[in-house]
């Protein structure tokens, strides 16, 4: 097994250091990706570099029918969200029923949270009606 010492001043790398690039409708290069153990452990050789395929993280199954109708209440659940955001009329009620609910057992303690929860709501509501 091979030691991995990075320059000077470079204690450790975690994530990835190369990635493949695209050109001419096909990748160059490989996946270079760089791991730190914190551990706590006797051995001193805490890092590792790891080298992956280019294909590596290519998807090898069809998207299932669970997945896109997953994909599509995300979007919509967003898109709501954002619109919702953007609606001055409703900013200081939603604010207000946020706040109401917040400190609840179960409560949503952030405005984000309450909006995706509230919309991904009403995403379903809307499913079952039909």
């Amino acid at each position: 097994m091979g030691k991995v010492v990075y320059s000077t001043g470079i204690e450790y790398v975690k994530g990835s250091l190369a990635k493949p690039k695209k050109l001419d409708g096909h990748n160059h290069g490989d996946y270079l990706i760089g791991t730190h153990r914190e551990a706590p452990t006797e051995n001193p050789n805490c890092t590792r570099l790891y080298v992956r395929k280019q294909d590596t993280y290519k998807r090898t199954t069809a998207v299932s029918a669970k997945e896109t109708a997953a994909r599509l209440r995300f979007a919509t659940v967003s898109a709501a969200i954002k619109t919702r955001k953007a609606d001055m009329m409703k900013v200081v009620a939603d604010q207000e029923t946020f706040l109401a609910q917040k400190n609840l057992p179960g409560g949503k303690k952030t405005m984000n949270s309450w909006y995706w929860y509230v919309e991904g709501q009403a995403y379903d509501q809307a499913l079952a009606n039909g």
